[in-house]
């Protein structure tokens, strides 16, 4: 996504109707999702979304935006709600942030639980993964909690800053192999409202 696209994405953002505005923002995502059951919306739950038309990342508390940041970086290849390993590809769906790495290569780092049962089924269903894979992501689960980050659906999705990279690639292009990335300033802002079990919407 060129700068001049992303520009032309987040002025449609701004002139459209805020989303806050509907009687429910994750009802409104829900009916607007491949992903059935998304957990009810607390009045004051921090909740993260990703926005992969607008290449924004907005944090939220109940459904009042309390952080905003544009543009962010997503998988080379954008994001889809299939995703494989090594596609380059964004999971979309919604996760809960599970492990915080403050010695990532990119700055901090925070790891989201995909992939997730969802994901996993929708893959078996679609004939993606076999029974075999399927069992062993359960028993995986079972056993430590989190999902195996070694599937064919690939693993180690997350939102991170840019380490070392160079911010002007970061503001014109997606550059990751399928996380969330912000500059090293917005990562440490988003550290101070989100942690473990956070609520992550990627769309």
């Amino acid at each position: 996504m060129t700068l001049a696209t992303r520009f032309i994405a987040l002025l449609a953002m701004v002139l459209l109707p805020a989303l806050g505005a509907q009687a429910n923002l994750l009802e409104h995502l829900q009916t607007n999702s491949f992903q059935p059951n998304l957990q009810p919306l607390t009045p004051n739950e921090v909740w993260v979304l990703v926005d992969d038309r607008s290449a924004s990342l907005s944090v939220y508390r109940g459904e009042h935006v309390i952080e905003h940041f544009s543009p962010v970086s997503l998988g080379q290849r954008g994001a889809a709600p299939m995703r494989t390993r090594g596609d380059l590809r964004t999971p979309t769906g919604e996760f809960r942030i599970d492990r915080i790495n403050p010695e990532s290569r990119f700055h901090l780092f925070f790891s989201l639980d995909y992939p997730t049962p969802w994901h996993v089924r929708d893959a078996f269903s679609a004939g993606v993964i076999s029974q075999q894979d399927y069992d062993d992501y359960y028993r995986h689960l079972r056993r430590y909690g989190s999902p195996p980050q070694d599937t064919i659906l690939g693993g180690n999705i997350g939102i991170h800053g840019i380490g070392k990279g160079d911010p002007t690639i970061h503001e014109q292009f997606h550059w990751t192999q399928g996380c969330v990335a912000v500059t090293n300033e917005q990562i440490e802002r988003l550290a101070r409202l989100i942690g473990i079990g956070t609520r992550v919407v990627i769309r």
